[in-house]
């Protein structure tokens, strides 16, 4: 029996990085999986390499910057599968260092319609279908360190994931009662194909990871994914509006710098 054994889950931005590490670790935990992302060429090559290791897995191209596209991954759970179980809400983006007034209008609002609005949106269609469906469920948001300290030149990014942390405990509020669980996990320095760029850029970013994390390195896709299983698995079954650090101790020590 693994953490998620015959739990219907979604994983959005499941093409790289910590999504398509969730969905392989989700995969091997026994889930029955639906991968949302806007490359779809992506989630679907993710899927077919479960399916060919046995697992159930289909693929959904889809923006989940739209209520069409968080609906439609819904949607292509309930009719592959009959139900919606558990999501993991992962699709998001970063900026580059930046002081918040040097930051444009245009990187607000991208930064924000797909970590906080697109968040909500498949927040939304998921929490419908789970108490329509009346067996409960739960959702892991993938929020990040800037939604509970604050730090130099994520301003933008860290309002965001500020309002995830709002959205964990209103839907707490609202739908724990129907047996729905949400939580959020907040990674703190990742390395993954997105974050590379900052890795390559020279020792100073190394350094900066070391002196700024108490476990003195990055966390690596499958640390996160790891946290987020447990989350949504019965084990976390007393654990609801809840942010989770996942950060190597950068919150525990406030070295945030």
């Amino acid at each position: 029996m693994g953490l998620l054994d015959d739990k219907v889950t979604i994983v959005t931005g499941a093409g790289r990085g910590i999504g398509a590490a969730a969905a392989r670790l989700f995969a091997r935990e026994g889930a029955l999986l639906v991968l949302a992302a806007r490359s779809g060429a992506e989630v679907e090559a993710l899927a077919a390499e479960l399916r060919a290791g046995g697992a159930r897995a289909v693929a959904v191209a889809a923006d989940l910057t739209t209520a069409e596209g968080a609906e439609r991954t819904v949607g292509a759970a309930l009719t592959t599968y009959g139900r919606l179980d558990g999501a993991f809400d992962n699709a998001g983006s970063g900026l580059s260092p930046a002081p918040l007034a040097e930051r444009s209008e245009a990187e607000w609002d991208d930064t924000h319609a797909l970590n906080l609005r697109g968040s909500w949106l498949c927040l939304r269609a998921q929490l419908r279908a789970m108490a329509a469906g009346g067996r409960g469920g739960a959702v892991v948001l993938n929020s990040g360190v800037g939604a509970l300290v604050g730090g130099f030149g994520d301003g933008v990014q860290q309002a965001a994931k500020h309002g995830l942390t709002g959205l964990v405990k209103a839907a707490t509020a609202d739908y724990a009662r129907h047996g729905i669980r949400v939580n959020a996990v907040a990674p703190g320095v990742v390395r993954t194909p997105s974050t590379e760029r900052f890795f390559a850029s020279g020792p100073e970013f190394d350094a900066l990871v070391v002196r700024s994390t108490p476990l003195g390195r990055a966390g690596s896709d499958t640390e996160i994914a790891e946290a987020a299983a447990w989350l949504l698995s019965d084990r976390a079954s007393y654990v609801a509006g809840v942010t989770l650090p996942v950060d190597g101790g950068i919150t525990a020590t406030r070295r945030f710098d």
